[in-house]
């Protein structure tokens, strides 16, 4: 058996989980998510939901990776009761990393062509209108060979990182980046904030406006945001609990992921801070959805005073975090075959790298070749569901899957919980919470599980929103019965 890696320093651990939950979500989602939803209002229920559901989910993950030193393919194996089938959550887990790099891949390859093509000038000269930027974005979803081409070059790299080990390669790299990252969004910030018209921005985002949110609708503020909580931080497929199990015993998990927590959303913040003074300063609408990235914003670089260069440091940020996640991920990916196969590592990496190669090519022939297949319904492709399959299934459930286990009896259960999490120095998990982490925050997920149905098949009609309700459902039900079903008692 090959000796378990472990992380060279606390700040290494801290960086690299933040590296993980430091993605995307944060630096693309969120800053759309405040402006549709009412700025400073959302933002702080997005805080509130975030230390009480996101925090407590993520130390059940961290403490499950650093009991068993396995990762999600085998941690459940060496925990549980004897008799029990919590092991085939294993496969769950590793699905899901598997299914978040088949489009995230991808999208990181975007930002790396987009990082290269702001540099290069492509977004700057009079010439330029709103209108060529859409057409330069269509033409490049519409073109199999530039998307693939950035893809490897993101799938090259970041499984190059991996390939080095956990201390020498993704400890080590992904501090040089997140420590650029931090510095990056600190200037772009600084910059946004200073141009002229930013004022009223830096109002909407961090002065609360109640009568704003009544007028959206309170209900869905509070969804937006619980839902934002929940996901910003990666957790439900394992791809923190890696990272636990890389982790020496020394300090408690709850102080921990408070650390990573911050950090997380302090990134967050900071990418509100970059695009919604921004939007006010050149009158553009910060709740613009998706588009905001790659269509909204490099219209309003080239609007800016040295727009190149500050474009260019804008989706160099973008690069490095979506980088620092696959980077996570394919780690997580990679120990997979260590575990269950006893892979040498330069093996694993080998084979994965042209794994999710191929596995990458679904999702860019949905903008091209295959553009006509709509799996969700009119309007939807192959991202979408592979999206869908990871944001509104893997990562919900699983992080059910990870309470469930933490605090029952059927499972690792509380006593063996709280007593990992509370190893080592530093902040303890309250154990005066345990009917909320076995109760409440259950209901306040599965709430969120079902609303991710709603929201995208109830606009098509009952007949389709019913029948895949009662698949939720089902879904459901099997992890209930996993962790009440074997012993009658607990009913």
């Amino acid at each position: 058996m090959q000796n378990r890696e472990k992380f060279g320093s606390r700040l290494g651990f801290i960086l690299v989980s933040a590296g993980c939950a430091v993605g995307l979500g944060n630096v693309w989602k969120f800053p759309y998510m405040a402006g549709k939803y009412g700025g400073a209002a959302f933002i702080l229920i997005y805080l509130l939901f975030l230390i009480v559901m996101g925090l407590p989910i993520m130390i059940c993950e961290f403490s499950v990776g650093r009991a068993s030193q396995k990762s999600v393919a085998t941690s459940f194996r060496e925990l549980e009761p004897k008799g029990t089938k919590w092991h085939d959550f294993g496969y769950f887990g590793m699905i899901g990393n598997y299914c978040l790099m088949m489009f995230y891949t991808m999208v990181g390859g975007w930002m790396l062509y987009y990082c290269y093509r702001t540099f290069m000038g492509e977004f700057s000269g009079a010439a330029i209108t709103s209108e060529i930027v859409a057409e330069k974005f269509n033409l490049m979803l519409a073109s199999p060979s530039t998307l693939t081409l950035w893809m490897m070059i993101a799938v090259v790299l970041s499984f190059g990182v991996c390939s080095l080990g956990v201390q020498k390669g993704v400890e080590r790299i992904t501090k040089v980046m997140m420590c650029c990252l931090l510095v990056l969004i600190v200037i772009l910030a600084v910059n946004s904030v200073r141009l002229p018209g930013a004022e009223e921005g830096v109002k909407f985002y961090l002065i609360p406006d109640f009568r704003e949110m009544v007028d959206i609708g309170i209900g869905n503020v509070i969804f937006g945001a619980m839902s934002q909580a929940f996901f910003t931080l990666s957790i439900g497929i394992g791809s923190m609990a890696i990272f636990g199990s890389y982790l020496g015993k020394d300090r408690s998990l709850t102080g921990e992921a408070f650390s990573i927590t911050i950090l997380d959303t302090f990134v967050a913040l900071m990418a509100g801070l970059i695009v919604i003074p921004a939007c006010f300063a050149f009158d553009v609408e910060p709740g613009a959805g998706p588009s905001l990235i790659f269509i909204t914003l490099p219209n309003v670089f080239h609007q800016m005073a040295g727009g190149r260069i500050w474009g260019g440091l804008f989706f160099l940020f973008l690069s490095f975090a979506a980088l620092s996640t696959i980077i996570a991920v394919f780690e997580n990916i990679i120990s997979f075959a260590i575990d269950l196969w006893g892979w040498e590592r330069r093996k694993a990496v080998l084979f994965n790298m042209v794994l999710i190669m191929v596995l990458s090519m679904p999702c860019i022939l949905g903008f091209s070749v295959w553009s006509g297949f709509s799996p969700l319904g009119e309007g939807t492709g192959i991202m979408d569901l592979e999206d869908f399959l990871v944001s509104s299934n893997l990562l919900p459930l699983g992080s059910l899957v990870y309470l469930m286990f933490c605090t029952h009896k059927n499972g690792w259960g509380w006593h063996n919980f709280v007593t990992e999490a509370n190893e080592g120095t530093g902040i303890g998990f309250p154990t005066k919470i345990r009917g909320y982490m076995e109760y409440v925050l259950p209901i306040a997920v599965i709430a969120i599980y079902f609303k991710g149905y709603y929201d995208l098949f109830a606009p098509q009609g009952l007949t389709v929103l019913i029948p895949w309700m009662c698949v939720a459902c089902g879904f459901i039900g099997v992890i209930i019965w996993f962790a009440y079903g074997k012993d009658k008692k607990n009913f």
